[in-house]
Parts: C-alpha cells; sequence; structure tokens
C-alpha cells in the first residue's frame, strides 16, 4: 500500500488507506449549564492554495484525536503539506506529505476512538490510519459524501470523527474536483498541487 495511511473498506471507495455569576434572573429562555467536565469546542482554520476552511473540533467526543491534532497543528508540522489523495465521490486526504511526495515524520500514533457517536458524514474531518485500528497518526481526511462504511460497528472498527468544516465547504468542494493522476505508485494524487499553507487555532 506504500507509506500512505490509507482508509480500508469497502465497495468502489477504498477507505483513506482534541465564572462567576453576574445575572440571577432565571427565565423560560435560559440555557442549561455547561456540564462540569464539558470542554468548549476549538476551532482552527485551514489555509490552503484554493482558500481558507474553518474546521469545528469536538474535544468532548474525541479527546485524544482533538489533543493529537492540535499538537500538530501547534508544531506547524502540517505548515506545507498537501492533499496527496483526492476522491471527488468519496473524501480528500492530507497531512502527511509535501509537494516533492516525501512523507513527514510523526509522532507515536493513537488509540482509535471511533465509538464516540459521530458520524462520517459530509464536512465531518476525521483520522486517516492503516488496516490497524490504532495507528492515526497525522493524516487526516474531510468527508465529501457520507460515509457510513467508515463508522463504527460490531466487527467494523470505523474511522475517527473528531469535528466538522464550519465555513469553507465551497474549498473543500472545490479541492475534491481537482484531476489525479498517480504519483510514487500512489493513485488519486492530485496532478497540480493542492497545498496545506498552515493550520492554526482561530483566534
Amino acid at each position: 500500500m506504500g507509506a500512505a495511511l490509507l482508509l480500508f473498506g469497502c465497495g468502489t471507495s477504498e477507505a483513506p488507506t482534541n465564572e462567576n455569576e453576574t445575572n440571577t434572573e432565571i427565565t423560560t429562555e435560559q440555557k442549561e449549564p455547561m456540564a462540569e467536565n464539558q470542554k468548549l469546542m476549538e476551532y482552527v482554520v485551514m489555509e490552503t492554495s484554493s482558500g481558507a476552511v474553518t474546521i469545528e473540533l469536538d474535544p468532548n467526543s474525541a479527546p485524544e484525536t482533538v489533543a493529537n491534532f492540535l499538537r500538530y497543528v501547534d508544531a506547524k508540522a502540517y505548515d506545507g503539506t498537501i492533499f496527496h489523495r483526492v476522491i471527488s465521490n468519496f473524501m480528500i486526504q492530507g497531512g502527511g506529505f509535501t509537494p516533492d511526495g516525501n512523507q513527514k515524520p510523526t509522532e507515536a500514533p493513537i488509540m482509535l476512538e471511533s465509538q464516540n457517536g459521530l458520524k462520517n458524514d459530509i464536512g465531518t474531518i476525521a483520522m486517516a490510519r492503516t488496516n490497524a485500528p490504532n495507528s492515526a497518526t497525522s493524516q487526516f481526511f474531510i468527508n465529501v459524501s457520507k460515509n457510513d462504511f467508515l463508522n463504527y460497528s460490531p466487527g467494523n472498527p470505523g474511522y475517527a470523527v473528531f469535528g466538522k468544516v464550519t465555513s469553507g465547504m465551497e474549498v473543500v468542494n472545490q479541492i475534491r474536483q481537482v484531476q489525479t493522476g498517480t504519483r510514487n505508485g500512489m493513485g488519486d494524487w492530485p496532478k497540480e498541487d493542492v497545498v496545506i499553507k498552515t493550520i492554526r487555532r482561530e483566534s
């Protein structure tokens, strides 16, 4: 399969290979207080050669996955990488290769958090991995179709969704339509580089 992290699955698309109260007035519209251990959503902006995409990360549903992704973000490890695998009716995958086809070094793999209730629906972001469930490192993919076969089910470890696109889905759809070929023995590689210039926390 080569060095790329791939999603493995069935069908025509192979799967890709983290105060003090000042107002005591009670109203009927007052929201439920946040659970004591509930964390706020994290947001990152991914600047690509095709435009910007804002992504909401869910540390409550996928704490280890979100923390791992943000470690790469904070280390600027995604800067200058590319989307190296694009399948127009499936997903776009990146975060592991530079334009010259070299794979970037990674940290240790993480535990799979696919049983978190989040589904591989259109616009969600999930971690790519090998056929070993606990093998995800830096590579991620954004679903451009409703990929139910990537969800956890008995006998299928699935792929861990950890967030969703909240702005810039038109950029994702532009990327999904690029022409692809083969490079370094890997198919579905864009003929023209789609560069991830940077991923940064939203300020």
